[in-house]
């Protein structure tokens, strides 16, 4: 709302400076009429809801599915191959960060959830875990949650890129 608000500020005072000129004036005005119903779905999207791709215990299928609390299922998905994927803390959940070379492609589901249902879903990932951009197979850039390299490194978790998935690998471990 606060971009919205500001163009239309922006747009009434440029009105109030030009009503000198009629021709001015009435280019404002049509030039205000045309994008500010643009800029004012554009801002509604960005604040109520948000694009995450899902790639651990959140899945389907997955005991942690029930923290995307009913979000809308978009579409499965893969990444581009930038990332490696080990099994944190004894396989308890998947610890995803990007490579400069060495990447596998991670399956996945894209999701939209609104803003309440986003900070609900970050607020019960493991330590650790934040959000990130990671870059999907058609260029798409979404939200998922990512583990710093330097404590997998530390811990030397098992590397899991080679299994095809978060949940090809649970389910190959019989957890």
């Amino acid at each position: 709302m606060c971009k919205f608000n500001f163009t239309f500020s922006f747009w009434k005072n440029c009105i109030l400076y030009t009503k000198k000129s009629e021709i001015w004036s009435t280019l404002i005005i049509d030039l205000w009429q045309k994008y500010s119903e643009t800029e004012l779905k554009m801002t509604t999207t960005d604040v109520t809801s948000k694009r995450v791709f899902i790639c651990g215990s959140a899945l389907k299928g997955q005991p942690d599915h029930g923290n995307l609390q009913a979000a809308k299922f978009l579409k499965t998905a893969k990444t581009r191959p930038l990332y490696r994927l080990h099994a944190a803390a004894e396989g308890w959940h998947p610890a995803i960060y990007q490579v400069e070379s060495g990447g596998i492609s991670i399956p996945g589901e894209v999701y939209e959830l609104t803003s309440e249902q986003y900070e609900y879903l970050v607020s019960t990932e493991p330590p650790n875990m934040y959000p990130g951009d990671v870059v999907l197979e058609d260029g798409e850039v979404l939200t998922a949650m990512l583990y710093p390299r330097e404590l997998v490194e530390k811990y030397d978790w098992l590397d899991i890129s080679d299994y095809g998935g978060w949940a090809a690998y649970k389910a190959g471990v019989g957890n």
